[in-house]
């Protein structure tokens, strides 16, 4: 026979996981200082910017 499990510790260790995964991603998306959120940003635009120097441009026929 199986094991005699406590439903209510279940959910309520399910709920607690649940919610330490979403404090983690919370944490990765929000928990950056404002320096770090404007290199990225700086980083990104000058990746965009050097891209598009380099975009060929004219009719292919």
């Amino acid at each position: 026979m199986g094991d005699v499990v406590n439903l209510n510790r279940v959910k309520k260790r399910a709920a607690r996981e649940d919610s330490a995964k979403q404090a983690e991603a919370n944490r990765m998306r929000f928990g950056r200082t404002k320096s770090e959120r404007a290199r990225d940003e700086h980083r990104t635009k000058r990746t965009t910017e050097l891209l598009d120097q380099h975009r060929i441009t004219g009719d292919v026929s």
